[in-house]
């Protein structure tokens, strides 16, 4: 296993969907583990594979932050099959250091992917595992939780980041 660097906003993998994984094979499960180390080190309690730089559709969830082995799920192409109600809280996202956004999201989903060893299973969430499967599969597909803003409070939030780019306290990666 090893840590991986966290791409920050507006790296454009961030902004891209993410290909599908084709056949989980040990390149695919190698990357599961790195960034459960990487997640867990930051620390934080999910990971989108393109905050890794990689872009196919691939995340991990542990709300305990690697403190209870039962608590990580590995989603691999997860499809997000019902979400139902409606929840509002504040988020932090590892690709925005120090940013927290209060977004709605459903209170509950039912996502269909496959697990690390590329069987494939259900999960219904609710409350925060459900907020954090939301976000990552946000990522995924290209998004990044700045869109659940008003357009006057997501130009706030980017001048804030300019405004740390240009200071030298969060650093982009050079186009792919």
């Amino acid at each position: 296993m090893a840590l991986r660097p966290v791409l920050l906003y507006p790296d454009p993998v961030l902004l891209r969907p993410t290909e599908p994984v084709g056949v989980v094979d040990d390149a695919v499960r190698r990357l599961v583990d790195d960034m459960v180390e990487t997640m867990i080190h930051a620390p934080g309690i999910g990971l989108a594979a393109n905050q890794v730089g990689v872009s196919r559709r691939v995340c991990v969830v542990d709300l305990s932050v690697g403190e209870e082995p039962d608590a990580l799920h590995v989603l691999i192409n997860p499809v997000v099959l019902h979400t139902e109600g409606s929840q509002f809280g504040e988020e932090g996202c590892l690709s925005f250091p120090d940013i927290l956004i209060d977004v709605e999201r459903a209170q509950k989903v039912r996502v269909r992917a496959l697990d690390r060893d590329g069987e494939p299973y259900e999960l219904e969430a609710e409350e925060l595992l459900a907020r954090a499967i939301l976000h990552e599969c946000e990522h995924l597909d290209g998004q990044t939780f700045l869109r659940n803003l008003s357009p006057l409070k997501r130009e706030l939030v980017k001048k804030r980041i300019k405004k740390r780019i240009k200071a030298g306290e969060w650093v982009v990666a050079a186009s792919r």
